[in-house]
């Protein structure tokens, strides 16, 4: 575990998010994920609304998960072909553990829905750091699914809106470093400014 500042930083600098395709077993154990949601939901919530929800997908129903992405996918494709059928069952079977993330928010509430938003978007990256400390990989996808009607409808009722689907498992290949910004791109002194 993760227990002093170097050890922490390592954590920081070292986490990176997995293709779903390339993540296979092992993944968490029941209890491992259960310790996963839970970090997840140490996030910063303003108004303390937890205006976000997770919903696993267990194994055993992923063939249900897959019929139900392609009754969606036909809603607006009413003839699709081979290969799209194809995509939408390889999606419902990737990576040893699926955890679909909600964002949950109070509408009409003080705390504007931008911030129950942000709070959403921490606690999906809690998850994914507290998968890396176990030793897995986390991977966020969104997708034509994660804004279907129908797939929503299955999960949660507007005003929820499905943040992404996140399949945790452990890498079958070496993880690729994606390029990041430069410091001075994103990072900036403020001046005040000139009247």
């Amino acid at each position: 575990m993760f227990n002093d500042l170097t050890s922490t930083l390592s954590l920081l600098r070292t986490r990176r998010s997995g293709k779903p395709r390339d993540l296979g077993e092992p993944g968490p154990t029941p209890e491992e994920l259960r310790q996963i949601l839970e970090i997840a939901m140490r996030t910063p919530d303003h108004g303390k609304l937890h205006p976000w929800r997770f919903v696993h997908i267990a194994k055993d129903q992923r063939d249900a998960f897959a019929g139900l992405l392609q009754r969606a996918y036909r809603v607006d494709n009413p003839e699709p072909g081979r290969l799209e059928i194809e995509a939408t069952e390889r999606f419902a079977r990737q990576a040893p553990e699926l955890v679909v993330a909600l964002s949950s928010p109070t509408l009409g509430h003080k705390i504007p829905v931008w911030e129950q938003e942000l709070s959403c978007g921490a606690a999906v990256m809690n998850l994914h750091l507290a998968a890396h400390a176990m030793g897995y990989v986390a991977g966020l996808v969104t997708g034509w699914a994660a804004y279907s009607e129908t797939v929503l409808r299955a999960f949660g009722v507007p005003p929820e809106r499905i943040a992404g689907f996140i399949f945790i498992g452990t890498p079958a290949t070496e993880l690729e470093e994606r390029l990041r910004p430069d410091y001075d791109e994103v990072v900036s002194e403020w001046a005040p400014p000139q009247r």
